[in-house]
């Protein structure tokens, strides 16, 4: 039988009108953040849902409902990270959402589009060891950033 994981994403809120294209393109190819799902596995789509707004009220309820729904895994998407500032908030949800749910969370969805990577480079946002450490998942190599651009 085939492996079903199913996922929960929370995007920052102010991409709330997000349709969220660029996020379930590269659910379907596992690039980004998806590539930890094996192309072979199924994974479910559960929920799909903003932060509410800083700092982050939604995180305390949305969790819940993924869950209800069988979600197991939550991703926190991108734009937490490449929006500018990035989500000042992101190390208590990843802290938060396992506590108090015993969910796993993977910071990432999408892999980050080379404008949003060549203006953070600029600014120098991502130095510190742990912000490498969050964008990693979603770096990709220069061909996939373009064409999430």
């Amino acid at each position: 039988m085939k492996k079903k994981t199913k996922i929960g994403i929370i995007i920052c809120d102010r991409y709330r009108a997000c349709a969220g294209g660029k996020c379930f393109r590269s659910l379907q190819q596992r690039e980004g953040a998806f590539d930890i799902y094996n192309k072979d596995e199924d994974v479910e789509l559960v929920g799909y849902t903003s932060c509410g707004g800083c700092p982050g009220g939604n995180i305390e309820y949305a969790p819940e409902e993924m869950q209800k729904n069988g979600a197991e895994v939550i991703h926190l998407a991108t734009g937490l990270v490449v929006g500018y500032p990035p989500c000042p908030y992101i190390d208590q949800f990843q802290k938060f959402i396992p506590e108090k749910y015993g969910m796993k969370v993977v910071v990432g969805t999408h892999p980050i589009p080379e404008k949003y990577r060549i203006t953070h480079e600029n600014l120098g946002t991502w130095k510190s060891p742990e912000w490498r450490d969050l964008v990693e998942p979603t770096i990709a190599d220069e061909k996939t950033r373009l064409a999430y651009d």
